[in-house]
């Protein structure tokens, strides 16, 4: 009988991981550049596409890093939110939660993805998507709109009602995009190789 080899671990960043990391984060930001639809007091956007984009295709490391790395920009006053938002006010409005959420989005759903490589599967990594992208998105998000706009429980199921096609429209999308890459151009993992 022969052991099976452990299998390989990684730790920190390589050059390649910061690579990416910035992509996304470059990416989430160029996707505030088109136009968000004004529902209520938090408009949908395609940023959160590549929330859900991100680590579906990095993992939880460099997914959440990405996420990081775009809301640092915008909470330093970069305007790169939907519609030329940035600094600290835009994270206590309405869409603060959601803004927030997008942390535990990606961690969400990297963390899962991680669990699934190296076969990343369109199914599961919908499912991942949808509790992700909104199921986590809308149970930080949501209670925290509630507060900040002042709705009761109704109105704010009402809101996030208005959310659900076009983020399932997102996830659809994200995870079609990431089983295209995994299948094409298999992401190594995060850091650097370690005996």
């Amino acid at each position: 009988m022969t052991a099976s080899s452990p299998s390989p671990r990684y730790r920190g960043l390589a050059t390649r991981d910061l690579a990416l990391i910035a992509l996304f984060a470059a990416l989430l930001a160029a996707m505030s550049l088109v136009p968000g639809i004004p529902v209520g007091s938090v408009p949908i956007t395609l940023q959160t596409l590549v929330v859900m984009l991100a680590p579906s295709i990095l993992g939880a490391k460099r997914g959440v890093l990405a996420v990081v790395t775009f809301l640092a920009l915008a909470m330093a006053g970069l305007p790169i939110l939907s519609g030329g938002g940035g600094g600290l006010a835009s994270f206590a409005g309405a869409s603060g939660g959601f803004l927030i959420s997008w942390i535990f989005v990606a961690l969400f759903i990297g963390l899962l993805t991680d669990r699934m490589l190296p076969k990343y599967r369109f199914w599961p990594g919908l499912l991942i998507n949808l509790a992700g992208g909104i199921v986590v998105c809308y149970l930080i998000g949501g209670p925290w709109m509630a507060v900040v706009a002042g709705l009761d429980a109704t109105a704010t199921l009402v809101a996030l009602a208005a959310f659900v096609p076009g983020d399932v429209a997102k996830a659809v999308l994200a995870t079609l995009i990431a089983a295209s890459v995994h299948r094409a151009y298999p992401v190594p993992p995060a850091g650097n190789r370690v005996a």
